[in-house]
């Protein structure tokens, strides 16, 4: 398609999200628990990821090259042909859009695979509204399904990339199968993320930050704070104050209550957090509050005394459990911070911005937030973590030119030279 139709297919597809906005909120709540800001939340950056997408048609897609006087020389950028994308169940209409968007836009079809239990919000809410927004048939599929489904566009020899987001495990499994077929692969993993709260920092401030970073979505989400390191000389009051803030939440069900925390997403998911918790205090941690679950419902928690050696500290939880250790020095924080093979984001509360980017300096992350918390997307940003949390890829603004297509060099001369033999 020309580019200005392409442009115009997803601008359409952004107005129809937009129309039907409500709708795609409640089977967000419905789907993936989602309470309704969250899910209000997810719609908007849906909307303005195509958006975004859109102006991706009308950008420069390649480049002109110093060479020989008679001769052009230039690298385009070309579609990769079929993008497979394996989208999670935490944030499925957004994540799994940061993919389908870009990758249209720049000439691509796809193949979407959400997780079997989002499959509406994440699969088919999107194919709906590309629908109605008059894309061709046969550019976007949608295969709902499990392993199987992953393992078939792993190997398939008509998908030229394969785009996930989801678990270090699952991902670990995908770039195997992936890479042993040749495929372009984009892989956006899980965090062990730490906030870093130091001495100088407005202690009410910083348990607010703390507070979004650990509960928002039960804490499953990537980005979220796995780690809540505090100074010394004031971690017994950020404590107290956290605690304090975390028993305010209400936990229950978004779809017929006014909570800040909904379910978990099954029941395994809540066995995990738990055997974690109860690892944990095993090892010596403390519970301050919460530490159980009602059904699918855990309660907003927080362990202090957590130590190196403890399973909360080491391990992704992906449920809402604030994990607090304290250090005495900023170079301890960072010490503490980088004890993990993931990176994907990390946060400092500080006054002193020159001691905050001294410590980023050194932080194994690829997203850095200094005074703000650890789970931030703009949509407009390029979105990637280092060691576990990825690849090396980033997705998102400038890095989808990278993603989602391919270096195509080109020369034109207008006759063939007279090779010498």
């Amino acid at each position: 398609m020309p580019p200005d139709e392409r442009a115009s297919t997803l601008r359409r597809a952004a107005q129809v999200a937009e129309d039907n906005r409500n709708e795609i909120v409640d089977w967000l709540m419905r789907e993936s628990g989602s309470v309704r800001a969250k899910a209000e939340f997810e719609v908007a950056v849906t909307i303005k990821s195509l958006w975004e997408s859109s102006a991706m048609p009308s950008q420069a897609s390649g480049l002109m090259l110093p060479t020989a006087a008679g001769r052009l020389n230039m690298a385009r950028r070309r579609p990769l042909g079929v993008i497979g994308v394996i989208s999670p169940f935490n944030f499925p209409l957004y994540l799994a859009m940061r993919a389908v968007a870009p990758a249209l836009a720049v000439g691509n079809a796809v193949v979407l695979k959400p997780d079997p239990r989002t499959s509406v919000s994440g699969g088919f809410t999107i194919a709906r509204c590309f629908e109605a927004a008059g894309l061709p048939a046969g550019l976007l599929h949608v295969l709902p399904g499990g392993r199987d489904a992953g393992e078939a566009l792993c190997k398939d020899p008509n998908v030229a990339m394969i785009q996930f987001t989801g678990s270090t495990a699952a991902g670990r499994s995908v770039g195997e199968l992936a890479g042993k077929h040749l495929k372009k692969l984009s892989l956006e993993l899980g965090g062990k993320n730490s906030l870093i709260v130091l001495d100088d920092a407005d202690i009410g401030l910083a348990v607010k930050n703390a507070c979004f970073s650990v509960y928002l979505h039960q804490g499953q989400i990537c980005m979220s704070a796995g780690r809540i390191l505090v100074q010394r000389s004031i971690v017994d009051e950020f404590s107290h104050q956290l605690a304090a803030k975390a028993r305010e939440l209400p936990v229950g069900n978004p779809t017929t209550e006014q909570v800040a925390l909904g379910p978990l997403i099954n029941q395994a998911q809540v066995d995990h957090v738990n055997t974690i918790v109860q690892e944990s205090i095993a090892q010596g941690a403390k519970v301050v509050t919460g530490g159980f679950a009602q059904e699918l419902f855990y309660q907003p928690t927080v362990l202090t005394g957590v130590s190196r050696s403890m399973s909360a500290f080491k391990e992704e939880i992906f449920g809402p459990v604030a994990v607090v250790t304290p250090f005495d020095s900023d170079d301890d924080a960072v010490t503490l911070a980088n004890d993990t093979e993931f990176g994907l984001s990390a946060a400092v509360i500080t006054t002193s911005i020159d001691r905050a980017i001294a410590m980023g300096e050194q932080l194994r992350v690829g997203l850095l937030h200094i005074n703000d918390q650890t789970v931030n997307d703009e949509v407009v940003n390029p979105f990637g973590g280092v060691g576990i949390s990825g690849n090396g890829t980033s997705i998102g603004g400038p890095a989808n030119w990278e993603e989602f297509t391919h270096w195509q060099w080109m020369t034109i001369k207008g006759t063939p030279p007279p090779y010498p033999y």
